[in-house]
């Protein structure tokens, strides 16, 4: 049977592969690129620099955390050519172990809040049950009364046979009658 698939299906078509030159001309050209904005941007500065790093103003001596605040992480893929406009985005921001609030209590998602619920009313529900105020409880106690009341009355006739039997010295006609019917 042919193969119905795409598996092999450009057999036909020229396949271009880029020279390593031709990579490292176009990394020199970026970076050339990169720099030019730079100068237009701010006027000067580091003329070596990398594009990705963050730059320094040359005019604040402040602590470093105020440098850290302004720089802003390698964007990835294509966020770095597409502006994105989106009001519902929440900027990942990255803190140090010294700004981290260990105390703060940790908030829980939506399933983990359900779950806790869901274990309180069971326990409450059992609590209920084992004091005998749930419909199920009630039910169940009924039933259970029934049941004894059945019992007693059972064990009322045996004694009652036991007592006939000893006092005549022969079996009771109901049991008698299960005897022969043996």
């Amino acid at each position: 049977m042919p193969n119905r698939g795409r598996k092999g299906g450009h057999k036909g078509r020229v396949r271009q592969y880029t020279s390593p030159e031709e990579i490292d001309a176009q990394i020199k050209a970026e970076h050339e690129r990169a720099q030019e904005a730079e100068l237009e941007e701010g006027g000067g500065g580091a003329a070596g620099g990398d594009p990705t790093k963050p730059k320094k103003d040359q005019s604040s001596d402040e602590s470093d955390d105020e440098d850290d605040e302004d720089y802003q992480q390698k964007r990835k893929g294509v966020e770095g050519l597409i502006d994105i406009e989106n009001p519902n985005r929440v900027a990942q921001t990255a803190k140090k172990v010294t700004q981290v609030d260990v105390e703060l209590p940790k908030e829980l998602s939506r399933r983990e809040r359900e779950e806790i619920e869901k274990q309180k009313a069971k326990e409450r529900y059992m609590k209920m049950h084992l004091a005998g105020k749930t419909d199920q409880a009630k039910a169940d106690l009924a039933r259970l009364a029934i049941i004894r009341k059945q019992r007693e009355e059972a064990a009322k006739k045996k004694e009652e046979e036991k007592k006939l039997k000893d006092s005549t010295g022969a079996p009771a006609k109901g049991m008698q009658s299960l005897s022969l019917n043996k």
